[in-house]
């Protein structure tokens, strides 16, 4: 059984580990859910590359390194499935914003009916009487963790067997996996109910299931429903327009600065702090914002641990924020004299909220709230209007972009 500790550590000794794993075996393996304790031939390192405990560029670079682009190239693109569901979020913030309101209508919803409560309990810990749905529900509380496979398979399942609410789905993913992303938790839901890629819903079928447990689970037939239509008509004016890429404040060299860790990217030190001049460092704990209903313990204490260790590799005396309040990060700041605040950009979901609830207080005591963008993102992000195709393509000149790597 592999522990997760959110340590850059643990992630390099993780990668380094699946290297070997990242060529053939990938390609021909990693559709295949062996259950809990054999997920061998997937890397498993999302919960690391979702706080950037070690970064995309390095593992697609070891990938390469090892068994070249092109035995590596399934391994490449999932990885840069990543980047291209957040920077798809990032071009429609609209989305994000649609699916947080809806939550909260969704909970409410669950509070006044008796019978729903009753469904999403039974589905949420693994007692529906589908062994193979329950057996992903008790995994995925218990490790926090679930084979990318089994993860379309129980959204398909929850959305158009249970008939569940795809939102509360989502929710239940957003607040026990451990690599818990806005982005790809909210559009890998989206994609199974058919609102991704408009109109073409993912279907759990029998067979499926059957073939990639290695007949683990066989469903009875019947059991799982027919998927023919999506939630599509749910949305009846389609997908939103797509906006410019956001426009990001730059910290100034030789003002004093305050540095913002968050667990949207945890090595802090791959950005150029030595013009800065640094007045304190922070970590921002804000699992709390991934729902309005308890997070896992798991993903709390991962996260506490990954911003002590970014932390600690700064090597400078840090406080420890958290999102109870909006002020206090203007409030520190103050503290400090601090006239910018910098941190490694964040993207479309609960933290980017948050920040945007505190910069008017930050803008009340002229405090410049600064991020920086890496270059990965920037490079994949302007691609990422359309479905994944559009991305692929350009994989070439990404990994020329971000790599340095001669075209071919």
């Amino acid at each position: 059984m592999i522990e997760f500790v959110g340590t850059r550590a643990a992630g390099l000794a993780a990668m380094q580990a699946f290297v070997p794993g990242m060529g053939l075996r990938y390609a021909q393996g990693r559709n295949y859910d062996k259950g809990r304790g054999n997920h061998t031939d997937v890397s498993m390192l999302s919960p690391y590359l979702r706080r950037r405990l070690i970064t995309e560029r390095e593992v697609v670079a070891a990938a390469i390194d090892a068994h070249g682009r092109d035995e590596a190239s399934k391994f490449i693109e999932e990885v840069i499935w990543r980047g291209y569901y957040k920077g798809w979020l990032e071009r429609r913030p609209q989305v994000w914003d649609a699916y947080s309101a809806d939550l909260g209508a969704d909970l409410a919803s669950l509070k006044r009916d008796r019978r729903l409560r009753r469904d999403i309990e039974r589905a949420e810990t693994g007692q529906t009487g589908l062994d193979y749905f329950d057996s992903w529900a008790q995994e995925l509380v218990a490790t926090g963790y679930l084979h990318n496979h089994a993860r379309m398979w129980f959204a398909s399942i929850w959305i158009f067997t249970l008939e569940l609410p795809w939102r509360l789905g989502a929710d239940f993913f957003y607040r026990h996996l451990l690599d818990g992303d806005a982005a790809a938790n909210t559009l890998n839901w989206r994609w199974a109910a058919g609102l991704h890629t408009r109109g073409k819903p993912y279907p759990a079928t029998r067979q499926n299931i059957a073939t990639f447990t290695n007949g683990r689970f066989i469903p009875a037939h019947g059991e799982l429903a027919e998927v023919v239509n999506g939630l599509e008509a749910s949305e009846p004016d389609g997908l939103p327009m797509v906006q410019p890429m956001r426009d990001i404040q730059i910290a100034d060299k030789g003002m004093p600065t305050a540095i913002l860790i968050t667990d949207e990217d945890c090595c802090v030190e791959d950005f150029d702090l030595s013009k800065l001049e640094i007045a304190g460092v922070a970590t921002l704990s804000c699992s709390a914002l991934r729902s309005p209903l308890p997070v896992s313990d798991a993903v709390t204490a991962f996260e506490h641990r990954a911003l002590n260790d970014a932390a600690a590799r700064l090597n400078h005396k840090t406080a420890t924020l958290d999102t109870t309040n909006p002020a206090s990060l203007a409030d520190w700041a103050s503290a400090l004299k601090a006239k910018q605040i910098l941190t490694p950009y964040v993207s479309q979901g609960p933290l980017r909220d948050w920040l945007n609830a505190a910069r008017p207080l930050l803008a009340a005591q002229d405090i410049k709230l600064c991020e920086q963008r890496r270059a990965w993102d920037t490079a994949i992000w302007p691609h990422a209007t359309a479905g994944f195709f559009k991305v692929r393509k350009q994989i070439p000149r990404i990994l020329e972009q971000t790599l340095d790597i001669a075209p071919r």
